[in-house]
């Protein structure tokens, strides 16, 4: 039984940071998926997967990992590059790019 433990991203549907302060464990596929052959959904014998533990932080979510005997793996959330940018600089005099209507 292997898991990952990661921080959600930020959705694109939505500005706001809600939802990825926690740390989810999520449990890996251990059985195949196989597609139903009367109705065709996709279906699973692994009810694992629809597991996902949240907690406060990576420690708690380690700990708990190793408590029970879970094999799990880090992602680390990779941080946003944030650049600064003014409406007021679209009309400086020393602009690098000229001005065009």
């Amino acid at each position: 039984m292997s898991a990952k433990i990661y921080r959600p991203a930020k959705t694109a549907m939505q500005s706001g940071k809600a939802k990825t302060h926690l740390w989810v464990l999520e449990f890996d596929q251990s059985a195949p998926r196989k597609i139903d052959p009367m109705m065709g959904y996709t279906t699973s014998g692994d009810t694992r997967q629809q597991v996902k533990l949240t907690f406060e932080t990576l420690e708690q979510a380690e700990a708990y990992a190793k408590r029970e005997g879970i094999e799990y793996r880090v992602i680390l959330p990779k941080e946003a590059k944030r650049q600064v940018v003014s409406y007021t600089d679209n009309f400086r005099y020393n602009r690098p790019q000229p001005w065009t209507h």
